[in-house]
């Protein structure tokens, strides 16, 4: 009985280490974006990225599993898959973005898009520090000040966003502005899902707090 509860416990800690590790997969993949802005001729780096993506996934998928084995588990169960699954649409669409660059041929980095890419380092940085205090929340307004940093770093996408889109739009090719703008879009919901996952998170501090 006594090694069954150990293996709770140890099986708790598990849990929020494979989340921490999924936060900072999402770190590694946004600063890979940029680095793939500064080439976007480097197919090597596009696959780099694509890996990481398939790292994330299987990472996803042992929270998932770890999940269905726990029955005591330090979040509540609901919380822990909503994480989990919105930092993987995080890094998956951040591998749309380079699937995009590849797919329709850019070379040279749209206006606006390293800015935005820069954006999207601090907005995962943000949603890894705060997975990372998960584990002992000893500072609520600590992490809903973080949770508020990462919609304001939205808002900051957001605004280059439209910018981008209006400049976008003055161009009349029409090929060109379909491309742009699914790559402008796939960058702004990348940033959407790390303010998901910022909500998820304030929930969970003021359940618990």
């Amino acid at each position: 009985m006594v090694q069954w509860l150990s293996w709770l416990r140890s099986n708790e800690k598990e849990l929020l280490t494979i989340l921490d590790n999924l936060a900072k997969k999402a770190v590694e993949t946004s600063e890979a974006v940029v680095v793939l802005f500064e080439d976007l001729t480097n197919v090597e780096q596009g696959k780099k990225i694509h890996q990481l993506e398939t790292e994330a996934d299987v990472l996803t998928r042992d929270i998932f599993s770890a999940l269905n084995k726990t029955f005591i588990t330090p979040l509540d169960r609901e919380d822990m898959q909503r994480i989990a699954s919105k930092i993987d649409d995080v890094i998956d669409f951040m591998d749309g973005i380079a699937a995009r660059i590849y797919s329709y041929k850019i070379t040279t980095p749209p206006p606006h898009t390293v800015e935005i890419a820069h954006e999207l380092v601090k907005a995962t940085k943000e949603v890894q520090y705060m997975i990372s205090q998960l584990q002992h929340i000893k500072n609520p307004k600590d992490m809903i000040q973080h949770c508020r940093n990462t919609s304001d770093i939205e808002h900051t996408v957001d605004d280059l966003y439209r910018e981008a889109i209006k400049e976008l739009f003055e161009s009349d090719d029409a090929i060109k502005i379909i491309k742009l703008k699914d790559i402008y879009e796939t960058m702004e919901t990348a940033s959407d899902r790390c303010v998901d996952v910022a909500d998820v998170i304030e929930d969970v501090v003021l359940k618990y707090s």
